[in-house]
């Protein structure tokens, strides 16, 4: 039982082995593979078709036309040798040109030349040889390489040596090129039509791909189902998914919008209560209290709000950086940009000056330098937040995007701060198709990277 399997397990490793290989050379697009699959076929087919053609019909047609050339040449050396007066060899002659079509040339008697070099393809001449060998009672000598299309077969008789010259027709099927022609044409216009119809099958596919990428960026693409039932089908469900995820987008913004207003009527309540009572600390903290859960609120709610029914524009991000450094160094703290590529994207302006304005923000927080710099590859647009502050520690950068959490140990809170700064910035920049990393600055402290879509 054990060697049974043994058995089996080597040649299903080396399926395996070769289904690896395979996948890993196979292309990887819709549009190759589905043209893969249309000439596959194709080429196999005309490959067994060929196959069969010159194993059968070919290769049958220039065995017979050989024998035929055989039987022709084997009857003029008969035909010397039984009439050996010149009157009747003038007439064989003229019988081998005017009703063989070969023309006889007499040469005189010597040895004869050593075999020709064969081609590389030499059915001929291998066919041509066995059915001379049939034929003929002496040795004999053949060379179908001459020039013209022309054969020259030697055979040796008592007296002289007779050279036939004839035309490869005689010994093969010489039309057998129109077939491979007519296939080859075939092909290409069956590949041709194939792969038009293929481009319009696959080109609404990827307009939908492009339609749900677009609208995973914040962007929004016109786009109509087209193409195949199964296509047109996917369109619809993205379209019916996207309705429902800006409806849900709505509801959410709307009720949200009640929230906050219900909220702020109570600390407005509060507020009018504070400014009634009489100045003393307990009010004076009561006002704190009031000032910071009204930060708390307007915070989580520009969180939890978004920015969903903003449109996507083309925006110029250095403007944009380039104002919170001027608004830095106003600050007191030491600020540079720099701007490599091109510094515009398609995003929406508000959502994206909110983001920068957190992370430049944390950085004017805590450090006493910051560098902003801008790389635009032509896909990817990666700006870089550095500031020489205490940074974030390493096991602590992904808690640091959680909602409410408070880096205590390596940054102070500053009053004012409600652990939603880096929330709203990944969310931002998440749904713009992109994202936030955290890492160590080359200043010392941290560094927020943006990498964003163009």
């Amino acid at each position: 039982m054990t060697l049974a399997l043994d058995a089996l397990a080597t040649p299903r490793r080396l399926w395996r082995g070769f289904a690896s290989w395979l996948h890993a050379r196979m292309p990887k697009g819709l549009y190759a593979r589905a043209l893969l699959i249309v000439i596959l076929p194709i080429v196999l087919l005309q490959s067994a078709v060929a196959y069969v053609f010159m194993e059968r019909h070919w290769e049958v047609m220039t065995y017979r036309l050989s024998a035929g050339l055989a039987r022709d040449v084997s009857a003029i050396a008969d035909g010397w040798r039984s009439f050996p007066d010149d009157k009747g060899r003038a007439t064989l002659q003229r019988i081998a040109a005017m009703d063989l079509n070969i023309e006889l040339m007499i040469l005189p008697k010597a040895d004869l030349p050593e075999p020709q070099p064969k081609h590389f393809f030499s059915l001929l001449d291998q066919a041509l040889k066995t059915e001379l060998s049939k034929r003929l009672r002496t040795p004999f000598w053949i060379d179908t390489t001459l020039p013209s299309n022309l054969v020259e077969i030697r055979v040796p008789v008592d007296d002289a040596v007779l050279a036939m010259f004839a035309t490869r027709t005689h010994a093969y099927a010489s039309n057998s090129h129109i077939f491979f022609i007519w296939m080859t044409v075939a092909s290409v216009v069956i590949l041709a039509i194939a792969t038009s119809f293929l481009r319009n099958q696959i080109r609404p596919i990827v307009r939908l791909a492009r339609a749900a990428e677009e609208f995973g960026k914040g962007r929004d693409v016109a786009f109509s189902p087209r193409g195949a039932r199964e296509v047109r089908q996917a369109g619809a469900a993205f379209l019916e998914m996207k309705r429902r995820v800006e409806r849900a987008i709505e509801q959410r913004t709307t009720m949200l919008n009640g929230v906050s207003h219900d909220l702020r009527t109570i600390i407005t309540r509060f507020k009018l209560s504070l400014a009634l009572m009489s100045e003393g600390g307990e009010a004076a903290e009561m006002r704190k209290d009031v000032d910071e859960m009204e930060r708390m609120v307007e915070a989580y709610l520009a969180f939890a709000r978004g920015d969903g029914g903003e449109a996507a524009t083309r925006t110029d991000v250095s403007a944009m950086l380039d104002e919170l450094r001027a608004d830095t160094e106003r600050r007191g703290i030491s600020a540079t940009l720099k701007v490599s590529g091109d510094p515009t994207l398609v995003a929406r302006p508000a959502s994206i000056r909110r983001l920068f304005t957190n992370l430049v923000g944390n950085a004017q927080r805590y450090g006493k330098a910051i560098e902003l710099v801008i790389e635009n590859d032509g896909k990817t647009m990666n700006v870089h937040i550095d500031d020489d502050g205490p940074g974030i520690p390493l096991e602590k950068r992904e808690d640091a995007f959680r909602p409410f959490y408070r880096l205590d140990e390596s940054r102070n809170q500053d009053q004012g701060n409600t652990g939603l700064g880096l929330a709203i910035a990944r969310d931002i920049a998440r749904s713009h198709g992109g994202d936030i990393s955290l890492e160590r600055s080359p200043l010392g402290g941290l560094r927020a990277t943006v990498t964003l879509p163009v």
